[in-house]
């Protein structure tokens, strides 16, 4: 479990993860928050403190670097975010390492009564010896996508120090508010300029993932009738109550995230904002399929014209969205940023692990953009949450994996 890289990984993610930068799906600006430029700036000087070329930070938000190449071979793009999810607080990330983990329950000193158990969660059970990293229990760690940072990072300092290794020319790029599914925008796969492109976004060792949810966002807004409870008698309609209704009368036991997994998809209603004159409901839905997407959408539509039907002195509206698309849909033409990736993982002994997202990452909207972009596995565990954790021998692995991805790439362009 011995790596040359485990104690700048560590360094560097522990760095990172204290480091607020949560992204922030009500602001219209990009990046959605002011704070993800601490993040980006620091991407930036440390990209130029290396020695990487071509290093900048574009006005949409994302730092660009180059790692030049020392032999020919298509070019390579490595992403990762910068922001955090907003799902959970993010706000004074207090990042502890416990070393040599030894099998048991973890405890968290800013929450007493939270247990991150390997009972609970078996891939823990399997990082006994490990040097994990979490947070305190107040917050989220920021792993996701930290930890992704931290690698690509490591790679790149450790390329750049050392010339003689034969690799073609690498692309970094730092993407903000990928958690709210803004991380590319159309200019960035012009400005990335590879042939494909991988994300450090994914969890177990071993995962080479090319297949994720295809997404849309909705928005209800039901306006109610507003009068003084006083006099409200056969006058009032509540907006409130209204927009329960809706969610209420959508697929509980069948459709939601708590109850759907592997290859199910769901809606899942994410804020109710307002009050009894006025009401938002905003909603995610994901299939692993169009017509499935679809046919959630015809369903919340119908749902919402039911409602409506019941109390026609309301108005609601049901607007959906595209968020990005199954990136098998366009990797299964042609495979081979896949096995490329594979075959590096089995060059350290790893047997690839190809399991569907259940959920998307900025590769999913590259690769419909029309640069494939699988992801790759970091390590990172229990995320959007309290117990989010990371092994760093998982994240040096992954940092081998990279490597040997580069100079692969370079020795099938000489054959």
């Amino acid at each position: 479990m011995s790596s040359k890289f485990n104690q700048e990984l560590q360094d560097r993610l522990v760095r990172y993860a204290a480091i607020d930068s949560q992204s922030d799906e009500n602001s219209p600006s990009a990046p959605s928050t002011d704070i993800q430029f601490d993040m980006l700036n620091l991407m930036k000087e440390e990209l130029t403190a290396i020695g990487a070329q071509d290093v900048q930070l574009t006005d949409y938000g994302v730092v660009l670097a180059t790692i030049p190449g020392t032999a020919p071979g298509p070019t390579i793009g490595l992403l990762a975010h910068v922001d955090t999810a907003p799902q959970f607080n993010a706000n004074g990330v207090k990042p502890r390492v416990i070393r040599g983990y030894n099998g048991g329950d973890i405890t968290f000193p800013d929450d007493p009564d939270l247990v991150l158990s390997p009972a609970e969660h078996p891939y823990l059970a399997t990082k006994q010896g490990h040097d994990l990293i979490t947070a305190s229990g107040s917050t989220l760690l920021g792993a996701d996508d930290k930890a992704g940072v931290a690698i690509i990072m490591t790679m790149a300092r450790h390329l750049l120090d050392n010339p003689d290794i034969q690799r073609g020319p690498i692309r970094i790029a730092f993407t903000p508010d990928e958690e709210i599914g803004r991380g590319v925008g159309e200019q960035l796969p012009k400005d990335l300029a590879v042939d494909f492109a991988y994300t450090l976004d994914g969890g177990e060792v071993g995962e080479i993932e090319y297949e994720s949810f295809s997404a849309d966002r909705a928005v209800v807004r039901i306006t109610g009738v507003s009068i003084h409870p006083g006099l409200a008698k056969e006058k009032m309609v509540n907006a409130i109550h209204l927009a329960s209704k809706i969610v209420q009368t959508l697929p509980q036991a069948t459709m939601t995230p708590e109850t759907t997994d592997d290859r199910e998809g769901f809606i899942h209603a994410t804020d109710m904002i307002g009050g009894s004159s006025e009401m938002v409901v905003k909603l995610i839905l994901r299939d692993f399929e169009m017509d499935g997407l679809e046919a959630k959408g015809d369903l919340l539509r119908q749902v919402c014209a039911a409602v409506q039907a019941t109390e026609p002195r309301a108005e609601i509206t049901c607007e959906i969205y595209p968020q990005y698309r199954n990136m098998r849909y366009w990797l299964e033409n042609d495979m081979a940023p896949v096995e490329l990736a594979r075959e590096a993982g089995r060059a350290h002994g790893i047997e690839p692990l190809s399991v569907p997202i259940r959920g998307g990452t900025d590769g999913s909207r590259l690769t419909e953009m029309g640069v494939p972009s699988p992801n790759i596995f970091t390590g990172m565990q229990c995320i959007h949450g309290p117990k989010e954790w990371i092994s760093v021998q998982d994240m040096a692995t992954a940092t081998e994996v990279c490597l040997s991805l580069a100079t692969l790439a370079a020795e099938k362009q000489a054959e």
